[in-house]
């Protein structure tokens, strides 16, 4: 069980100095679960939390932060990691949801931001539908001083899960979805659908289908 830092094994000097906690896992793990209770600890011990995510993740609110079980934080919706640290001011704790979705540039911000002594809280999927690491996720978990993976339970086998597996044929990086375009697999039936699909004849565009 993780064990939140503040004032635990940390010196004084070392929470002045301000750390980076990443969260990460697959679809329906409880990562947004765990980045609202962390960030409402700390609105309940009165720090100046700002919380933030990406405008393009309008799933269930455009603003707020909410998890797949409709808990619901307020956030700042941005376009790019540039804008947070414009934002962030003086606040002491920072949350970012969804982190896989900016680019590299959330490394450097993250960076920046617990170097000027705040607590940095992210969120995010650590791997794609294709099982490979997910945009500046690696990093950002290389560089945290903490890193937390929270599990799903897989949907064919009950067993915990660690994959998005996704269920339409789309080929985007990027495809926002829930439990309608997504179920979270245990590695064996992640490899199993994969191999199933690989399979399956591929489902071109309408535009493609005129040029062919």
């Amino acid at each position: 069980m993780f064990t939140e830092p503040q004032g635990v094994g940390l010196r004084y000097d070392d929470m002045q100095a301000g750390w980076i906690e990443v969260i990460c896992g697959c679809m329906f793990s409880g990562k947004t679960e765990e980045l609202i209770r962390r960030l409402n600890r700390a609105l309940i011990a009165r720090q100046h939390v700002e919380i933030f995510k990406p405008s393009v993740d309008t799933r269930y609110h455009t603003e707020e932060v909410v998890s797949h079980n409709k808990n619901s934080i307020a956030s700042t919706a941005v376009q790019q990691a540039e804008d947070i640290l414009k934002m962030a001011g003086e606040c002491k704790v920072v949350g970012i949801d969804e982190a896989q979705f900016f680019d590299d540039k959330i490394i450097d911000v993250c960076n920046e931001l617990a170097n000027k002594g705040k607590r940095v809280i992210i969120a995010g999927l650590d791997m794609d539908y294709e099982g490979k690491p997910f945009g500046p996720m690696p990093y950002l978990m290389a560089i945290a001083e903490y890193v937390t993976k929270v599990h799903a339970i897989c949907a064919v086998s009950g067993a915990p899960a660690s994959f998005s597996y996704r269920l339409t044929p789309d080929k985007e990086k990027m495809v926002l979805g829930t439990a309608e375009q997504y179920e979270a697999r245990s590695r064996l039936h992640f490899n199993q659908g994969i191999a199933k699909k690989n399979q399956m004849p591929i489902r071109h565009s309408p535009d493609e289908q005129k040029e062919s």
